[in-house]
């Protein structure tokens, strides 16, 4: 896949300007310290962090993840398992919870991704 796609950025960690370095510190999004970001790019020194505030935007890609995931995972249930219908109502809010770290950081790095475009030739500092 192209390094500079900004879908493989968004899903795969990496810096939106060049596709190489990591946004986030860890590479899981379950790990000890699943929120801590680079402030720069490791590879080319992209700022990830451009203003105070800035991720203020990414809470309302969390709640379209959020939304889009209610609605597929309802029509799952509606379609496959209609008997068990009311599994969905118990099994919905746990679920949520087990993907809010996912959730989170995906929203951080698709907002970031909006606003940068990735770069034509390799950037080096």
């Amino acid at each position: 896949m192209n390094h500079k796609n900004r879908l493989y950025t968004v899903l795969f960690n990496k810096c939106p300007r060049c596709g190489e370095g990591d946004f986030f510190i860890t590479k899981s999004a379950y790990a000890k310290n699943f929120d801590k970001m680079h402030k720069h790019c490791p590879n080319c020194g992209e700022n990830l962090v451009p203003e105070p505030g800035f991720y203020q935007g990414a809470l309302y890609m969390s709640y379209a993840f959020y939304v889009a995931f209610m609605v597929s995972y309802f029509l799952v249930f509606v379609n496959f398992f209609e008997k068990y219908l009311d599994y969905f109502l118990y099994s919905i809010i746990p679920v949520l919870i087990i993907l809010t770290p996912l959730f989170y950081r995906l929203a951080r790095r698709s907002w970031l991704a909006l606003f940068i475009k990735p770069a034509k030739n390799n950037v080096m500092p």
